[in-house]
């Protein structure tokens, strides 16, 4: 059963680029065979940290995929981390049966 695989990617405040989007793009691109990237509406994400609210805009990429290769994913997080300036990017699977 295909895979739909989301990452949630920050959008810098300081330095609103680019750049950083398009790599993912071509990354997973290439990787996957395409890419989808809600980009014109980003998402704002909103949650608690000790009593104070943070908050964050987000561009969403998303994937389909037979397969599931976790470490694949695990070591590209660290990546995106890295390339993000981020502690934790989130990624997400989500089995899906096409209709």
């Amino acid at each position: 059963m295909p895979y739909v695989i989301e990452l949630l990617l920050p959008v810098p405040r300081e330095r609103p680029s680019s750049v950083n989007f398009d790599a993912v793009r071509d990354e997973l691109t290439a990787q996957f065979g395409g890419v989808t990237l809600y980009v014109n509406s980003p998402a704002e994400g909103l949650w608690e940290v000790d009593g104070e609210v943070e908050h964050d805009v987000i561009v969403v990429a998303e994937v389909m995929t037979e397969d599931l290769d976790r470490t694949w994913w695990a070591a590209y997080r660290k990546q995106l981390e890295a390339r993000f300036d981020q502690e934790e990017i989130v990624i997400r699977a989500t089995q899906v049966q096409r209709l």
